[in-house]
């Protein structure tokens, strides 16, 4: 059971959240927090202050004052007014993400709702009736409206759930389950979408993702390695010593265990003196993409302990204060930095599998055929993975350098971030089945090199690969081979760590 109170929720927490199905609960503290600052809001909608969100309009509106016996009905309207996003829905994991997030947020005590809303958000995400969000809306200031108003439809009854693997109405599904819509009182329809949580869940998502995709490219670009007969003196300790950079020497130390006991791989100066940049440099290119996961971490954490709301409710309720920590700017840098991140071990992921396949670079069979000519082998998968690398190339332009002002320009300069998120993670996606490509290859280049001669780290993953992909000994239907691997590699079903304490320096 994880405990939430707004502080100090971690990315290692909604790894097991989201995909153990790990139960929340929240803190007693936090919930009288809660309280506390519902009671602020109550005061203000009694003696009539002007507050924008309370007893204002929205935006441009802020300016409209709105009577007391309209307050609520302003949320409804609200609700109902920005769920105008659009497209495929978010994954079903992001959505739940959003959900836990916006109920960490709420457990600040700076947004101004009543208990139950955040007792129904915990209960959504334990109950695993999760919100359909469609993905696609979202300018990322004043947060994410759009996708967080279909969040916020799920509670007061309205919009659809995900509901045992099916897209259902809420409406009839609360009506099985017992639980009754929700009326949105003053504020409430504000602080439930005036915040990032649509762009930090898919962050949230795409740092799980991407964390994984390196190490499998770690394990998989050694295979290759060892296919390849690549030359080990390139990932001597001394070498990244003489750079510094930890994440580099970390790559190189994981590369040297992964090896170890391998009779394919080689020395300089034995078949050849230096082997292309695409295997003598993985621990420089693999080891800067681990850099990036640490700045994101940092961001994303952060974010996910954070009030994005607007206006905030401090001081105990004393002080209200309109400001503009809904913008996304944030995460934004952090996904457009993590997309570059992604794309860059498809590229040279790519570009190692080039090296197997094509037999002007190697001394196996062309393109892996087990009857060169008459059969094609692996050669048009190469052509998938250019396909794939140049697509992540248009993803990978910044999201963040964009800004189209909206709401009559009094917002006039926006992040961007959730479309900085979602390109993201196409690009990890991408980028899992480039090395799914790369694995296909290796583990046949492996095969015709000798198996028993690989190291036991590589011996072990070709044995498990093999479980989903059978060798090549006629030409078939190779898509169905790659997403099939593709759908293994992130199933979780293989252990994918490394332990270098004992690999000799």
């Amino acid at each position: 059971m994880i405990v939430l109170n707004g502080l100090n929720l971690t990315l290692e927490q909604m790894k097991r959240i989201l995909y153990n199905n790990e139960p929340i609960s929240i803190d007693p503290a936090s919930m009288e927090k809660v309280r506390q600052s519902r009671e602020a809001v109550e005061r203000i909608v009694a003696v009539q202050k002007t507050v924008y969100g309370i007893n204002t309009g929205f935006g441009k509106f802020s300016d409209v004052r709105i009577r007391e016996e309209d307050v609520d009905n302003l949320q409804l309207h609200l609700i109902r007014s920005h769920a105008c996003a659009l497209g495929d829905p978010f994954p079903e994991k992001v959505s739940k993400a959003m959900v836990v997030l916006r109920l960490n947020a709420l457990l600040k005590g700076f947004s101004g709702v009543r208990p139950c809303i955040v007792n129904r958000l915990c209960d959504l995400a334990n109950n695993d009736l999760i919100p359909v969000i469609p993905s696609q809306g979202s300018l990322g200031a004043s947060g994410d409206l759009a996708p967080l108003s279909h969040l916020a439809l799920v509670l007061i009854g309205e919009g659809e759930v995900h509901d045992e693997g099916k897209i259902r109405p809420t409406k009839q599904v609360y009506q099985e389950q017992g639980y009754l819509p929700l009326d949105l009182k003053a504020k409430e329809g504000l602080a439930l979408i005036n915040g990032t949580q649509a762009m930090t869940a898919m962050g949230v998502v795409n740092y799980i993702e991407a964390e994984r995709l390196i190490d499998q490219c770690d394990w998989i670009g050694a295979m290759t390695l060892e296919a390849l007969e690549g030359i080990i003196d390139a990932f001597h300790p001394a070498i990244h010593e003489a750079r510094g950079y930890p994440e580099q020497i970390e790559v190189a130390k994981r590369i040297r265990h992964l090896t170890q006991g391998s009779r394919l791989i080689t020395h300089q100066g034995e078949k050849r003196v230096q082997d292309a940049y695409s295997l003598r440099c993985i621990p420089q290119v693999h080891g800067a993409s681990r850099q990036s996961l640490g700045y994101v971490k940092e961001k994303l954490e952060i974010e996910m302990n954070a009030a994005t709301d607007n206006p905030l409710i401090l001081e105990n309720g004393q002080t209200i204060v309109s400001g503009g920590n809904f913008h996304g700017q944030p995460i934004a840098l952090a996904m457009d930095f993590l997309k570059i991140s992604a794309a860059e071990m498809a590229n040279i992921s790519e570009r190692r599998i080039e090296r197997l396949v094509n037999p002007q670079l190697n001394d196996l069979p062309g393109f892996l055929s087990p009857d060169p000519g008459l059969q094609s082998g692996a050669m048009i998968m190469q052509y998938a993975a250019a396909s794939l690398v140049s697509e992540n190339k248009t993803l990978a332009h910044p999201a963040s350098v964009d800004s189209i002002p909206s709401s009559a320009n009094q917002e006039d300069h926006v992040s961007m971030g959730t479309t900085a998120a979602r390109h993201c993670y196409q690009i990890i996606r991408n980028a899992q089945k480039v090395a799914a490509i790369e694995l296909i290859c290796a583990m046949q280049a492996l095969e015709y090199r000798g198996i028993s001669l690989a190291s036991g780290s590589a011996r072990e993953l070709f044995s498990k690969g093999r479980t989903v992909v059978p060798s090549i000994t006629e030409d078939r239907v190779f898509s169905k081979d790659i997403e099939a691997l593709d759908e293994w590699l992130i199933s979780g079903r293989f252990d994918w760590s490394v332990q270098t304490s004992s690999v000799a320096n």
